[in-house]
């Protein structure tokens, strides 16, 4: 019998990118798979081909800057450094099926898919990805419009990340859009102690500007004695500005502590030794007004509980399972009220309440319908 070649494109470090990794754990259960992206071969990959790292997956070059900003969408499809790249190193392969994550790279697929069926997980609304930034909304945004309006009505299943995001993308652009949470895998952890007399917060993720991460940093020294605050971050691609900005921001202070970041797998028996991930992220665009992020679900399947501003996907989850407390908004005063009268009751309570909570919240239940999708692509006739 056949065995499908199918073809995993994602232009990020996919052997560090969870959301990627937990997509390919499925896609491996139905076909040798190929995957295209930075960085070493991923496990579950049957063959990786690594791009170059310096190769931009935009068209930054001046000739593309030059397509953008004269609205020459389609010459620009195509146009990237990493795209043009990928295209040579696929020239006279075929594929049964192919993965695409995020639309930079929707042309891409179905220029290297030749009519093979392709599922393109968009992840979160990419029309608005970073619109905060002044040349990606009046460059960009329009290239990424383009590229969802042009190619996602031909693609045979479409997903993201949230059920407000996966609406965005039917309502635009008239494609039915699955839902794929970022969930983390089901551990076997239990919820750690509490110590009466201390509050031991944690935040995990990207150091990336617009994530207002100072204001956890903010919040903790004006709390209590009782809380301490432990960051797991990831530089970003500034050089490591913004993580320094957050070490000086915190230079005074015996309470806040930066560690390295952690492999996605290790995160949860990380995360356990503590009691409250924090996530205030501001709705500063449409992706972070409805992030349904990694991290809550990695702090369910940690076994703590977690403090939130009214963001309005994470929002209904946390009540639901009551994980956790909910800031009235996202400034300092608000925040800082959200925590302060905490007791080791509540911190039990939370735990527990992830704790019941972790099999729902987990990335089985997500497995599902990327298995559904894999089965109809591959096998439309059973």
């Amino acid at each position: 019998m056949h065995e499908p070649t199918i073809l995993l494109i994602s232009l990020s470090p996919i052997a560090r990118d969870s959301r990627v990794l937990r997509q390919l754990s499925v896609v491996s259960e139905f076909g040798r798979v190929v995957t295209v992206g930075y960085g070493p071969r991923p496990d579950g990959s049957a063959e990786h081909i690594e791009v170059p790292g310096n190769l931009k997956t935009l068209p930054q070059t001046p000739a593309g800057v030059a397509r953008l900003a004269l609205r020459r969408l389609r010459s620009a499809e195509l146009a990237a450094p990493a795209i043009q790249w990928v295209l040579r190193a696929l020239e006279g392969r075929r594929f049964d099926a192919v993965v695409a994550n995020e639309a930079r790279i929707l042309a891409l697929a179905e220029a290297v898919a030749h009519g093979a069926p392709i599922w393109a997980d968009m992840h979160e609304w990419a029309p608005e990805e970073r619109t905060h930034i002044t040349s990606w909304r009046l460059l960009v945004a329009p290239l990424m419009d383009h590229l969802c309006r042009t190619y996602l009505p031909r693609c045979a299943a479409v997903t993201a990340v949230g059920p407000s995001i996966a609406q965005l993308y039917n309502e635009h652009y008239g494609v039915p859009t699955l839902v794929m949470r970022n969930a983390s895998r089901f551990q076997e952890l239990a919820p750690s102690p509490v110590k009466d007399d201390r509050v031991r917060l944690v935040h995990s993720g990207s150091a990336v500007l617009g994530r207002n991460l100072e204001l956890m940093i903010d919040a903790v020294n004006a709390l209590p004695e009782r809380f301490t605050l432990d960051l797991y971050l990831v530089p970003a691609n500034d050089g490591g500005t913004y993580m320094r900005a957050l070490r000086e921001r915190a230079a005074s202070s015996n309470r806040v502590t930066f560690h390295d970041p952690v492999p996605p797998a290790d995160l949860p028996r990380t995360l356990n030794d503590y009691d409250l991930g924090v996530f205030w992220i501001e709705p500063f665009n449409t992706n972070a007004r409805l992030t349904l992020p990694n991290k809550l679900f990695d702090f369910v399947q940690a076994r703590i509980g977690m403090a939130i501003g009214p963001s309005e996907e994470m929002e209904p989850v946390v009540r639901k399972h009551q994980l956790g407390p909910i800031a009235q908004g996202f400034d300092l005063a608000q925040c800082i009220d959200s925590l302060r009268d905490i007791t080791a009751m509540d911190v039990r309570r939370w735990k527990d309440s992830a704790d019941a909570a972790a099999h729902e919240l987990s990335f089985e239940k997500d497995a599902e319908v990327a298995r559904g999708i894999l089965s109809r692509m591959l096998h439309p006739h059973t």
